[in-house]
């Protein structure tokens, strides 16, 4: 079924929206979850609230992109239980996620002026301008906090190539930030 038809069924209030969501997302919420959480219970938990914070947001929402809307939802669920459970049960691949990524966003201690939103913005522009495979994997890595195998494997390259691009794409990316004013 298509996202359209999916979120029709959120606006009847028919409880067909939350199979056709199982159905069509559940695999990908449980990667995102389980990535973030590294616990298949707790990932099928985020997985199960992510059809119900759906459920609550539609009606008013009617998202443009529904596989991103509910990845959001499973996603931030994840990072909430991960908040939760406490950071030391944070998976290893989240966490060399993050720390790749720190090195090139702006730390609170020395730009705390700095808001998250307008970082947020500028990444996605320039993300924008990157060739569709560096944007993907560059989204696999940092917000799907997919392995660098998982990565390889998707797209055909070798783990070598995937470092290399990530690493490329880290290094514009604080350059980018560095010229747009941002203090990193």
């Amino acid at each position: 079924m298509d996202d359209t038809r999916i979120i029709e069924l959120y606006f009847k209030r028919d409880e067909q929206a939350i199979k056709e969501t199982e159905l069509k997302y559940g695999r990908l919420c449980y990667s995102i979850s389980y990535n973030i959480l590294n616990n298949r219970e707790d990932a099928e938990e985020c997985v199960n609230d992510t059809y119900i914070g759906a459920w609550n947001a539609i009606p008013p929402a009617k998202p443009n992109n529904f596989t991103a809307f509910v990845c959001r939802i499973a996603r931030n669920l994840a990072l909430k239980r991960l908040e939760f459970l406490g950071r030391d049960k944070r998976s290893q691949n989240m966490t060399v996620s993050l720390e790749e990524l720190a090195e090139v966003l702006p730390d609170e201690r020395y730009a705390p002026d700095t808001s998250d939103k307008a970082v947020g913005k500028l990444i996605s522009k320039f993300l924008g301008k990157q060739k569709e495979y560096v944007r993907n994997i560059f989204v696999r890595r940092y917000y799907f906090f997919d392995t660098v195998a998982e990565i390889a494997q998707r797209y055909s390259f070798t783990e070598s190539k995937v470092k290399n691009i990530l690493f490329f794409t880290r290094k514009k990316l604080k350059d980018y930030l560095i010229k747009e004013g941002v203090e990193i």
